[in-house]
């Protein structure tokens, strides 16, 4: 069954011919600065995740969810959902696994500080991989 390799959060991230860029990847906090009595602005974030999937899995639809909860699993603050079907290329060595990586540029606006965690699931079975990371609050006093 398809499954989840690698989920990672990134300033930015890109895939460019079947391979996957980023750039300040692999955080676990986000510090937000705002003046005191003002919102915080969204944050610009990238999702980056790869799917691996059997060869007796290639050439069939492949589901894979992916959302940001906080850390009581109970407000989901963003949801992507997508079907991708990964071939197999010329020259594939028969019983190899192929890899699909899959990045998520976007911005979310954070309610709180505190716990959150990036979920992602994948085929049939819903093989699931989390991701956690904290957002931290400094305000500056009003002038």
């Amino acid at each position: 069954m398809a499954e989840i390799s690698l989920l990672t959060l990134a300033n930015h991230a890109e895939i460019q011919n079947g391979l996957l860029y980023m750039s300040g990847a692999e955080w676990d906090t986000l510090t937000r600065y705002y003046d005191q009595g003002k919102a915080p602005e969204p944050h610009r974030i990238a999702i980056a995740l790869t799917v691996v999937v059997p060869w007796s899995e290639t050439n069939h639809p492949q589901h894979v969810a992916m959302w940001i909860e906080d850390e009581d699993g109970g407000s989901r603050l963003l949801e992507q959902q997508l079907d991708l079907k990964i071939g197999r290329p010329p020259g594939r060595v028969p019983g190899s696994e192929s890899r699909a990586p899959i990045v998520y540029n976007t911005s979310v606006n954070f309610p709180k500080q505190g716990g959150y965690r990036i979920v992602a699931e994948a085929g049939e079975d819903r093989r699931r991989r989390t991701y956690s990371f904290r957002v931290i609050d400094r305000i500056s006093p009003a002038t």
